[in-house]
């Protein structure tokens, strides 16, 4: 599975660690940057890794930023993205099982590192239920254009 990884400077020291985590693991990480602690538009960021996801060029991604608010929103503006911000162990399972999330969006300002970790990690591990009202829900979502 080949992950991008994307954070602003707000989650900058947490996309670093998760990064380390996904290549101990066994994953290959293509990082969109930031590459340090500067101030910064999340916005590129989050474009660029929802773009890979998009384009098939990763399987998932992952966005760190200050609260991960920002990044989740733009990440979704991406047809065929389904970012999901996620701050605990319980969302992280389901928007998988249930919302087949491609993204996952944390925020480096409102999560410990330790647990920002086990979040990443039931993420990738939890597969889709592929259950019918799911995939039902998730067509409706993906077919939305928008007026």
């Amino acid at each position: 599975m080949k992950i991008a990884v994307g954070a602003d400077h707000g989650g900058y020291g947490h996309k670093e660690a998760i990064k380390k985590h996904l290549i101990e693991r066994g994953y290959e990480v293509e990082d969109f940057g930031t590459y340090n602690e500067e101030s910064t538009d999340y916005n590129e960021f989050a474009i660029k890794v929802a773009e890979s996801v998009r384009d098939k060029k990763s399987d998932r991604g992952i966005l760190v930023c200050g609260t991960g608010i920002g990044m989740s929103v733009m990440a979704n503006k991406v047809e065929g993205i389904r970012a999901a911000l996620v701050h605990d162990l319980f969302t992280a399972e389901a928007t998988r099982l249930h919302n087949d999330s491609n993204i996952l969006a944390m925020g480096g300002r409102v999560i410990e590192l330790e647990k920002a970790i086990k979040i990443v990690d039931l993420w990738i591990d939890t597969k889709f239920s592929n259950e019918d009202r799911h995939i039902r829900r998730i067509n409706k979502i993906d077919s939305y254009k928008g007026e």
